[in-house]
This record gives C-alpha cells, structure tokens and sequence, in this order.
C-alpha cells in the first residue's frame, strides 16, 4: 500500500485528522472537540476495514500529538482507541491531561 496522507480539517469548534491513501477510495479519521484555546477532546477514531491492521490510527492519533505539542494544547481522551495507544506511548504522557 502506498504511503498515507494525513490532513488536518478544522473549525473554532470541530477539528478531524483524516488519512488516506492514493488510489483507495476510503479514509480514517480522527475526530476531536475544542474545549479551550489550550485544550482539545479526542473524541473519535475510525478506520475503514480496507485500513485495518496497518496502523492507520496510531499514525493519526501521533499526528494529533505532535501537533499538540506544537501548539502547547493539552489532550483530554474520550476515545477508546486515542486512549488505548496513549497507554502504549508513555513518551506522549506530556500532552494530555488525563
């Protein structure tokens, strides 16, 4: 499979980190809630059977850490699936806030 894509879309509200690979018509994403200037709530994490088992939602749940770093923005986990790979990655323990 070719090399994933990912953007980032979003509004003073709602933002989403969506993958996709060229050639595939499907996409994951990752969705989030912003609660304040300095804090956003990972809400949602789908990925599309075509996707399943290659780590497209850990690629989408890093890109959200990283650009939280970036910003100085703290992560408070709803999701399920931004929960479990956040007990995997203790290095990302700097980001969220819960």
């Amino acid at each position: 499979m070719n090399e994933p894509k990912i953007t980032r879309e979003q509004t003073p509200t709602k933002g989403r980190y969506v993958a996709r690979v060229d050639g595939i018509d499907a996409e994951a994403e990752a969705t989030y809630s912003r609660s304040s200037p300095t804090l956003i709530i990972a809400d949602h994490t789908e990925v599309p059977d075509v996707f399943r088992g290659q780590g497209m939602g850990r690629l989408l749940a890093a890109r959200m850490v990283e650009d939280a770093r970036k910003e100085g923005v703290k992560i408070f986990v709803l999701c399920p699936f931004v929960n479990a790979e956040r007990k995997k990655h203790p290095d990302w323990a700097d980001v969220f806030q819960n």
